[in-house]
């Protein structure tokens, strides 16, 4: 078969592609590039959005002309019909994400409310139990501000910060913290709580509840793309030419690969 890639002394042809691919770990995102060109093939864009699109592609890739747009395809293996489809992907996909998820992502939102509510917490942790209770006590006598005691006796980053975190989603702190933050009301300290190696003291400042406004539905859509593309690849098959060859009679040869049915 013939050579379609020369690097330096090295001729990669077609049967050599995907070992390569999973070689260097790449095959995943082939097959990630399959199902998405499958799922927006039927997807159309307008004149306004075609345009629009081209424009941005030039200006990215600093193409003026004829001849820097052939350049670019000759550097890039590609011709004219792979060009469209490049340019006009990312807005299909984005029109197939709507179509199939905007009537869910209401009902996706309130599964998911709660790890989206943002809130803004002082924390100090120490690994000495005593230590904690003295702050502790400390913080409710008000003989120390929280942000003094966390300023100065904190062992984590939170210390350059007076113990400050956030504001940053529920679902990003440590589970335990986590429901503490949720079961609390602004200005309210908890006693010493062991933590994995840390002993901590958590007052919630802040509790800011997630809406949903267009950024957030943005990530909702996203994110139910993104699970139904990983069922998606987990129905991938990879069928070996000897297994075709026998189901279709003929001998196999020296040098199978590995063939994908998507």
């Amino acid at each position: 078969m013939s050579s379609i890639i020369e690097i330096g002394d090295q001729k990669i042809s077609e049967s050599q592609v995907l070992p390569l691919l999973a070689k260097y770990g790449m095959l995943p995102q082939l097959i990630r590039e399959v199902i998405i060109e499958q799922a927006i093939a039927n997807i159309t864009c307008n004149p306004e959005e075609r345009n629009a699109a081209y424009s941005r592609f030039y200006q990215n890739n600093q193409i003026a002309n004829d001849e820097q747009m052939k350049s670019w395809l000759q550097q890039n293996g590609m011709d004219s019909e792979q060009l469209e489809y490049l340019i006009l992907r990312d807005i299909k996909l984005e029109k197939f994400k709507q179509e199939t998820w905007d009537n869910k992502v209401e009902s996706y939102f309130l599964q998911v409310k709660n790890q989206l509510d943002k809130v803004v917490y002082s924390l100090i942790r120490t690994k000495n139990l005593g230590i904690a209770q003295e702050l502790f006590f400390r913080i409710q006598d008000r003989e120390n501000s929280f942000a003094e005691l966390a300023t100065k006796y904190s062992q984590g980053s939170e210390a350059e910060t007076g113990g400050l975190i956030g504001p940053v989603e529920l679902s990003a702190p440590h589970p335990q913290i986590g429901q503490i933050l949720k079961a609390s009301k602004p200005g309210q300290v908890w006693p010493p709580t062991q933590v994995g190696e840390w002993v901590v003291i958590v007052r919630l400042e802040k509790y800011l509840s997630c809406e949903l406004d267009p950024p957030t539905r943005q990530r909702l859509r996203n994110d139910l793309f993104q699970q139904w593309l990983m069922t998606q690849m987990q129905t991938v098959k990879f069928i070996s030419e000897s297994t075709l060859r026998q189901s279709s009679g003929q001998a196999p040869v020296n040098g199978e690969q590995v063939s994908i049915i998507i």
